[in-house]
């Protein structure tokens, strides 16, 4: 059984490096909101763990990348594959 409520917590250091990271690989301005959250999803074709990375903007917009890693897990390099994802 899966108990909801025993999960572990990212690294602090971890989630301020990859706030750091979106910042500087997709130019967001200090004005922009990030939000990081780690999800447990239990979905057909899903990854068992995800971290999905929302910007909010100033004009109320949102962009949201999604990675199939913990935050902990999460390198440089993931962060760059999105951006060359998003020009395919």
């Amino acid at each position: 059984m899966i108990n909801l409520f025993e999960r572990s917590k990212p690294s602090g250091d971890a989630l301020k490096r990859l706030k750091e990271v979106i910042s500087d690989c997709f130019k967001i301005p200090e004005t922009t909101t990030l939000a990081v959250a780690e999800l447990n999803c239990h979905e057909p074709d899903c990854p068992p763990v995800e971290t999905v990375i929302t910007a909010r903007k100033e004009d109320g917009t949102l962009e949201t990348w999604r990675i199939g890693k913990r935050i902990d897990d999460i390198e440089a390099q993931d962060i760059l594959k999105l951006k060359v994802e998003l020009r395919e």
